[in-house]
């Protein structure tokens, strides 16, 4: 299964938020199987994101797209996931019947907070979603994601996208397996070793340097663990153990 990420807003490419998203994207996807092939990170422009989400929409297998979901003005992604597909924005009864229910809970649980911020919701606007998509609605979260095809939508708030995911990741799946062999041995002295392993196995590899005190490592991956197992074999004899 190959997966684009796509994470989306202007504050992570002025360096205010850190994209951990993805990280943690990438790697609930590859302990799954799946194969992350794209990671992208975009401004909030509506144009912009209707591209890159149809592009890699015809490229992929599934996209996940996170961030710009809210009612503020610079939140366009559901709207450029709409023009993606060249979809209306429609209002799904259910999806509006919780987004209301959620918000006279919190009405009736926080009223001074309420009355400070002068909260006034459009809950048609909040509750719209691009024609025929699968919402995703959770206890953790105000604005609802949705699925479009093969395209997942998820809030940017890290708490929030984490149980977004958790109630759609039996979806992500994949056949490809990746074991790592340690070494002491420079990155800039295993060409020999990753070309030769590429030659000789059906296989991904690629090196990591060593860092913070930890040693380097080749990751193997590849989707016949038998494949994998003889590539790593053959790996771990050509490079210097770790110190």
């Amino acid at each position: 299964m190959q997966v684009a990420l796509v994470t989306v807003g202007d504050e992570l490419l002025a360096g205010d938020t850190e994209n951990t998203n993805a990280t943690w994207l990438a790697r609930q996807l590859t302990e799954r199987g799946a194969t992350v092939t794209r990671m992208l990170t975009i401004p909030d422009d509506r144009g912009f994101i209707a591209d890159r989400v149809g592009e890699y929409a015809d490229e992929f297998d599934a996209v996940i797209v996170t961030g710009g979901l809210g009612d503020t003005p610079d939140d366009v992604t559901v709207e450029a996931v709409a023009d993606a597909f060249d979809r209306e924005l429609t209002v799904q009864p259910a999806v509006r019947e919780r987004i209301e229910e959620k918000a006279r809970r919190y009405r009736e649980e926080n009223p001074e907070r309420y009355e400070e911020h002068d909260f006034d919701l459009d809950y048609d606007e909040t509750a719209a979603l691009p024609e025929g998509a699968r919402p995703l609605q959770t206890a953790a979260s105000f604005n609802p994601g949705c699925v479009v095809e093969s395209v997942y939508v998820f809030p940017g708030f890290p708490e929030e996208l984490t149980v977004m995911f958790e109630g759609v990741a039996d979806e992500f799946g994949g056949d490809a397996v990746s074991d790592a062999v340690e070494t002491a041995t420079p990155e800039g002295a295993l060409k020999d070793v990753l070309d030769g392993a590429r030659e000789r196995f059906d296989v991904a590899v690629g090196s990591y340097p060593a860092r913070r005190g930890k040693p380097g490592r080749v990751k193997v991956t590849g989707t016949d663990p038998a494949e994998v197992e003889r590539a790593v074999e053959w790996v771990n004899e050509r490079v210097a153990d770790p110190e």
